[in-house]
């Protein structure tokens, strides 16, 4: 549960959740809502957003990542995330349910969707797209 809610909070919350396959580093987040929110307050809700369970911390290279987790479509997905350029997306739904199937089969290991990420490199950093 957030410990407040305050008109900064709910801008930041605004800005993640509008790009939930996306990932941000605090710097740029603070940058694209200069206008709206003070810098300190980004690091110091994203801190507290972090340890509330709402983001997901990647860290891609030396830079740490922040994307928005707090949607129920989170919780029902298992994550991939690209080591190269830090974009972390959903999993398509038929292939989760066939590792999360086979892991609890012949491993009896049950997985926590919301909480289990793949780390790799994707497609479009593979191919040089990026």
């Amino acid at each position: 549960m957030p410990k407040y809610a305050t008109k900064q909070r709910k801008i930041l919350i605004d800005f993640l959740s509008s790009h939930p396959d996306e990932s941000f580093s605090a710097s740029l987040i603070a940058d694209a809502l200069s206008d709206k929110i003070s810098k300190s307050a980004v690091y110091r809700n994203l801190s507290d957003m972090e340890a509330e369970g709402r983001l997901r911390r990647v860290v891609s290279g030396r830079e740490v990542l922040y994307q928005y987790a707090d949607s129920d479509s989170c919780r029902e997905h298992l994550h991939l995330s690209c080591k190269k350029c830090g974009r972390t997306y959903h999993m398509e739904q038929s292939i989760a349910e066939l590792l999360i199937d086979n892991l609890n089969e012949k491993e009896n290991f049950s997985i926590d969707k919301g909480e289990t990420v793949l780390y790799g490199i994707c497609g479009s950093c593979r191919e040089g797209k990026k």
